[in-house]
């Protein structure tokens, strides 16, 4: 799968979900680190990548076409928690699913929301 992760997410996570063959790319390091929100969001639409974060702005966005949303909300966030959450998430929706599908993951909870799919 194409995914773009926020400064945010560990780089624990990058690495393994590199290591399972996804095309992972970090923000951290590049022009788009620490960019308004506006602006990833294009930035993950135009490149067709799914877009994880803690970011719960991006929510505001479940209604519009895109890529696949997933959001990590945890009450007490480490770097372990949100690792461990964001497999799980990743590992549970298969890749055809993830098409307009957010999917915001809480502590023992999690929610999911389908707009249509991003427009060609």
């Amino acid at each position: 799968m194409k995914i773009m992760v926020d400064e945010n997410i560990p780089l624990m996570t990058v690495a393994e979900l590199r290591d399972i063959g996804h095309d992972v790319q970090d923000v951290r390091g590049t022009p788009e680190e620490g960019v308004p929100d506006h602006i990833l969001w294009r930035s993950a639409q135009q490149q067709k990548r799914i877009l994880i974060t803690t970011d719960k702005g991006f929510a505001q966005r479940r209604d519009e076409p895109h890529h696949g949303m997933l959001i990590i909300r945890l009450k007490q966030p480490n770097r372990e928690k949100i690792h461990r959450r964001v497999m799980a998430a990743v590992g549970q929706v298969p890749e055809g699913e993830w098409p307009g599908l957010l999917l915001v993951v809480r502590d023992t909870v999690q929610s999911r929301w389908r707009s249509q799919g991003p427009t060609e």
